[in-house]
């Protein structure tokens, strides 16, 4: 394998290094495929992002491998793991543990590497919204800027001493104003430069120092007291504040096929915008057959500049040198490596209780656990008719069986988010003949527009039973921010988006393990 050299690269080939092409599930067909692997072959592509959900994965792998004679940059999104999953990062944050933090980054990055990955969409340097906004509080570490800082910079030193470069996201990670999430063009932020410097881009800056940060990956964010015309994906005002600060590394869009930018700039342009205003490769729409010919029309329109065409291609070419000189310190996951990963599930979990009770209910009691499916689930008899959770994080049906294991003389059932009225009737009928109610709950992140909140339903039939004192405890699971409609509930236990993790907050819950969790950021519990 040998390294390309910029003074023997053609437009053509340059253009190449600048585009990320995307090996997905949904825009592929045999002519994409060949197209892209055609271009390494010509030495035409910088970046491959090559998604692990993809029924061939292995061989689309292999077949890169074996054509690519340079240090092509094979890059994914590994928020929440690879093999060994902690859900979403806010996970870290409640640990608050810099050795568990480093762990993470260390497994994910020795998994990544067998895989063939050599660049991670890590750490996730956003600070947590502060509102139910979708995606804008559990993709976080947190919302205090040094803890992000220290929990980030831990990361990416284990993801370098797995041998794999870091890309921090989502520049410049302001605070979004509304219910939309900074991924979104039509996401809007009133920070100034001053404010940006001090808050968002402190642990930027922090993990430069140490020569932690080795690209980002840009969002869509409006902020209009900084560049009134273009989001922060396509500004060059905005992305020259971290130059200023000496970062020379690559910067990569977030995807470019968000409606907001392809209807405001359209899908060649915008493209050929987020070169010219100051990223190194385009995430572009639309497949990269697509993106590429957007990012050369635009070359030959003269939206994108040769002079900035040639920095960018610098900058990806000095990320495949990292790469190329790169020896992991680690290349195997040991055991005490996994009880670590376990110990990020087990250590996030936070508990708030009123005086005299403790973080448990008792094992002996007869309570009435009400455990919260998705809308969708089938309910027979207070039972998931069908098992169709089995793969996802939030299991009714696993958490059923769990808690019918460590309460014997209690009772389980199931609801859906949106309870009919004769469900609740029927649910408050039913509890009086119990010591108390236990609420499992959970609220879902998936999207990047809208609250993530209970159903009125639901917090119609939760408040019916504090009226009657009968609702003991809530142990939830997602975004802590949902709890803030709620009435005081005399136990809360807050847990996380993993499988281990929402099985571990029933052992807390149980007494079988301390809740040793903190909340990342200030949320109005009443």
């Amino acid at each position: 394998m040998k390294e390309l050299k910029f003074e023997e690269l053609s437009v053509e080939q340059k253009i190449g290094m600048v585009t990320c092409c995307m090996i997905d599930p949904w825009n592929r067909n045999p002519e994409m495929d060949e197209f892209i692997y055609e271009k390494i072959r010509n030495h035409a592509l910088g970046c491959v992002w090559v998604y692990r959900t993809i029924p061939d994965f292995e061989e689309v792998m292999a077949k890169i491998k074996e054509i690519a004679d340079y240090p092509l940059l094979i890059i994914d999104d590994a928020e929440k793991g690879i093999d060994h999953s902690i859900g979403w990062q806010n996970a870290l944050g409640m640990a608050d543990s810099e050795e568990l933090s480093y762990e993470f980054g260390k497994v994910t990055a020795i998994s990544a590497r067998k895989k063939g990955f050599n660049v991670i969409c890590n750490p996730i340097l956003d600070m947590a919204n502060g509102a139910k906004v979708a995606c804008g509080n559990l993709r976080t570490l947190g919302s205090d800027k040094k803890r992000v800082a220290a929990l980030a910079a831990a990361m990416a030193r284990g993801m370098h001493d797995g041998g794999i470069l870091t890309v921090g996201k989502h520049y410049p990670s302001a605070k979004t104003e509304g219910l939309i999430d900074s991924h979104m063009a039509e996401a809007c932020s009133y920070v100034t430069k001053e404010e940006l410097l001090d808050y968002n881009l402190f642990p930027y800056l922090e993990l430069m120092k140490e020569d932690l940060l080795d690209g980002i990956m840009t969002d869509h964010c409006r902020l209009p007291n900084i560049d009134p015309d273009y989001p922060a994906s396509l500004s060059k005002k905005v992305i020259e504040i971290i130059r200023e600060q000496g970062f020379d590394g690559f910067a990569i869009t977030d995807g470019l096929s968000m409606m907001g930018i392809v209807a405001k700039f359209g899908a060649i342009e915008s493209t050929g915008l987020a070169i010219e205003n100051g990223n190194d490769i385009a995430l572009a729409s639309g497949g990269f057959r697509a993106g590429y010919a957007g990012v050369y029309e635009c070359y030959k329109k003269g939206i994108l500049s040769e002079e900035r065409l040639d920095q960018a291609t610098k900058r990806v070419l000095a990320a495949q040198h990292k790469v190329f000189e790169m020896e992991p310190k680690y290349t195997e996951i040991t055991p005490d490596d996994i009880d670590a990963i376990k110990k990020i599930n087990t250590d996030s979990i936070y508990a708030r209780v009123d005086d005299g009770l403790s973080t448990s209910v008792s094992r002996d009691g007869k309570h009435f656990f009400i455990v919260i499916a998705d809308d969708g689930t089938i309910i027979k008899e207070g039972r998931p008719a069908i098992d169709t959770f089995s793969n996802n994080w939030y299991d009714p049906v696993r958490i059923i069986r769990r808690l019918e294991e460590l309460f014997p003389n209690s009772e389980v059932i199931a609801i859906r988010e949106f309870p009919s009225p004769m469900n609740n009737n029927h649910t408050l009928h039913k509890a009086v003949d119990f010591d108390d109610v236990v609420f499992i709950t959970f609220v879902r992140t998936g999207a990047y527009v809208g609250r993530e909140e209970f159903t009125p339903p639901m917090v119609s039939l939760m408040e019916s039973m504090l009226v009657s004192n009968q609702l003991s405890t809530v142990v939830h699971f997602g975004t802590p921010y949902a709890l803030e409609i709620l009435p005081h509930i005399p136990r809360l236990l807050i847990g996380n988006c993993s499988q281990a993790n929402v099985m571990a907050a029933l052992e807390v819950l149980a007494g079988n393990y301390p809740a040793k969790g903190k909340l990342t950021s200030s949320v109005n519990l009443k």
